[in-house]
């Protein structure tokens, strides 16, 4: 469970606040506990880990372990703290609290069918795409073919920390086991699997929680 980033587009780190009730990371972890074994959280290093109550707070989590300067330095140090027996590796960014069990349990499900490396959940992309600069548009971008990916994302354990091993930085895990030639399918997304992002997303989660619009 990613949660290590600083939140500079949010305005702070966004995975510690309240949504409905409880933590943004708390309902990460709690939604990845429905397909795992055990969940390791990944925090800045200087994460508000003392919730005033309890004392030291690991949101549910079985550990809480320090992340790097980037994202994928980050899930380095989440598989540090995975057991070598395990076979499945599941990565989800505590950003998206709104991701389902049945979203874990496609991608794990995918994960564990003879050949395939890893599984990402995508959403077509369904917007015109314009290739721009300096403020003009340059192209249009056929989007045939085009999708946007989401987490959780599911891997095969060797072949996810293989693909870690040349300490590369991508914006998602599937684009290292990509670089190293594994096999990447795709489930379907969640359009509900809201990434918080902005400040403003945080008010769109508790409406799509409590089933109205904005």
């Amino acid at each position: 469970m990613v949660a290590g980033g600083s939140g500079r587009r949010f305005g702070g780190p966004k995975q510690f606040l309240q949504l409905a009730g409880q933590s943004v990371a708390a309902r990460s972890v709690a939604a990845a506990r429905s397909v795992a074994a055990g969940v390791v959280l990944v925090v800045p290093a200087d994460a508000p880990l003392d919730d005033g109550a309890s004392g030291y707070s690991t949101f549910g989590a079985d550990r809480v372990v320090a992340g790097g300067a980037s994202r994928a330095a980050s899930v380095r140090a989440g598989l540090s703290a995975v057991p070598e027996d395990a076979a499945v590796i599941v990565v989800h960014d505590a950003a998206r609290p709104l991701a389902a069990p049945a979203l874990f349990a496609a991608v794990v499900d995918a994960v564990c069918a003879e050949g395939v490396d890893g599984a990402v959940p995508v959403l077509t992309v369904c917007d015109t795409l314009k290739r721009t600069s300096a403020g003009r548009v340059l192209s249009t971008v056929d989007r045939a073919g085009l999708v946007t990916t989401q987490t959780p994302q599911a891997f095969v354990a060797t072949t996810l920390r293989a693909a870690h091993e040349g300490a590369g930085e991508t914006t998602d895990d599937a684009g290292l086991v990509e670089q190293i030639g594994a096999t990447v399918c795709t489930v379907p997304g969640d359009p509900r699997n809201l990434k918080l992002t902005r400040a403003e997303d945080l008010s769109v989660a508790e409406a799509m929680m409590s089933g109205t619009s904005r």
